[in-house]
């Protein structure tokens, strides 16, 4: 494929997308080192651009599955089974699967919601605005709602750090890697999960002003001020503040279904 073509290419999909790509070797290699895959591994691959990360991963795994939506660029891709697709209305494979991308920042929300879905995903690399990652890793001192409930299943991390400057063209924010790991054993047992989802969903409401209140207006207050006590958390703290480890703590204490 010709510059000018590629170059025209990256156009449409920035315009469509609001991709921008991955520039720098060493964030390439940061993101790799971060995404630790194995030789045996099935890694799908969202957003593959040019192929940056294709190229890096293929040596490194047992097969890459990449997905581009772009029809200019992922005919310029020579690396892994390439599939121009929308990445969204894939299937997810049966067999256990890693994830790494990097994404265009509108569509983060719908390829986390999809990782999430995917019931043989065992990771996922993504690059998010660096805001996004952060917020979703308590790197904040806050939690969301999101992290939390999906914490006993999942663990959730700030791997690190990409300047702007990384990227063509250059976007206006830093972007963070963000890491989803499935735990060998969940922390909740599956019978029990959609009791802690319902325990977090309600916690989150706001209802009576702070999560103590929210909690005592549902399971009284000598339930729920003994297991503030042995969470080690303050009667008014707000509910973001609340570590999912905590969350934990107060659903096993109160809600003894």
């Amino acid at each position: 494929m010709a510059p000018s073509s590629i170059r025209r290419a990256h156009s449409r999909a920035r315009r469509a997308l609001s991709q921008n790509f991955l520039h720098d070797p060493a964030a390439v290699r940061t993101v790799i080192e971060a995404a630790a895959v194995k030789p045996d591994d099935l890694v799908y691959e969202v957003g593959a651009g040019r192929g940056r990360l294709t190229r890096a991963l293929v040596p490194l795994c047992r097969e890459v599955v990449a997905y581009e939506v772009d029809p200019a660029m992922s005919r310029s891709l020579r690396w892994g089974t390439v599939r121009n697709e929308d990445f969204l209305r894939a299937v997810p494979p049966r067999e256990p699967f890693a994830l790494v991308g990097n994404i265009p920042y509108a569509l983060t929300s719908a390829v986390v919601d999809w990782a999430l879905r995917a019931p043989a995903l065992t990771a996922a690399t993504l690059l998010t605005q660096l805001e996004y990652a952060r917020k979703r890793t308590g790197d904040y001192g806050r939690w969301s709602r999101l992290t939390v409930l999906t914490w006993p299943a999942y663990e959730w991390s700030l791997a690190g750090r990409l300047p702007r400057t990384a990227f063509r063209p250059v976007p206006r924010v830093d972007s963070g890697i963000l890491r989803l790991v499935r735990r060998e054993i969940p922390l909740v047992q599956p019978a029990a999960l959609p009791g802690y989802r319902r325990f977090v969903e309600l916690g989150f409401t706001g209802v009576g002003g702070s999560l103590s209140a929210t909690l005592t207006g549902r399971y009284g207050s000598r339930r729920v001020s003994a297991a503030f006590r042995a969470a080690r958390l303050h009667p008014d703290v707000p509910v973001g503040h609340v570590w999912p480890e905590q969350w934990l703590t107060l659903f096993r204490l109160i809600d003894r279904r």
